[in-house]
């Protein structure tokens, strides 16, 4: 099984959500986000997947979701962020493997 880091764009209010799943991030996007049912996400729907890093274990991709979300992991965000802002939306998303 894989485990995904992913970053989702708010077209609401065009802001970043960063996740985690051991589901294809696609799916989740559509049956979790997309639906309102995540709690964080529910008022802030549609998105769309941006970006997302595969991982071959889970404790190294919840370690990098807590990274990013963190002060420590805040200028790698930036880049990443900056990354997706300067990639054309019917190119997106970016796929980084981490195995």
């Amino acid at each position: 099984m894989k485990y995904c880091v992913y970053f989702l764009l708010s077209l609401k209010d065009k802001k970043f959500y960063i996740g985690y799943t051991s589901k294809n991030p696609e799916v989740r996007l559509e049956k979790y986000h997309n639906r309102g049912l995540v709690k964080s996400t529910k008022y802030r729907q549609p998105f769309i997947l941006c970006y997302y890093e595969i991982y071959n274990n889970k404790k190294t991709a919840l370690k990098r979701e807590f990274y990013l979300k963190q002060t420590g992991g805040y200028r790698e965000k930036i880049i990443i962020v900056n990354l997706i802002k300067q990639t054309e939306e019917e190119k997106l998303p970016i796929i980084i493997k981490k195995y």
